[in-house]
């Protein structure tokens, strides 16, 4: 059955090329659609003294539903967390931390 309805589209590819054209644009447009969903901001987070520290604060924002990257910057005291707006922002990231331990505020968004 697969290999029917691939044969069948390879058939309308060739034949009609418009076709072919309008589901790559689709595609094309999905990746960006979401690149620019999400959002970056830049904490600076308080109380860190160890090498552990870091560990603590990116599971604690990780834990916030709709963030997706978190990088924890030991010597600089700042997070760099990539979120999907509509679901996260960033005084709950910030109160993820804070509530682990580690005051955090956001410096740049």
């Amino acid at each position: 059955m697969k290999k029917t309805i691939l044969i069948g589209l390879a058939v309308l590819a060739t034949a009609g090329g418009g076709v072919a054209l309008a589901l790559d644009n689709s595609a094309q447009d999905r990746p960006a659609a979401t690149a620019t969903a999400q959002r970056q901001a830049t904490f600076a987070i308080e109380n860190m003294t160890c090498a552990t520290c870091p560990i603590t604060v990116k599971k604690a924002m990780e834990g916030v539903a709709g963030v997706s990257a978190v990088t924890v910057d030991f010597a600089a005291k700042t997070a760099r967390v990539t979120y999907d707006p509509r679901r996260a922002n960033a005084a709950a990231i910030a109160a993820a931390s804070t509530n682990a331990g580690y005051t955090a505020r956001a410096i740049q968004n």
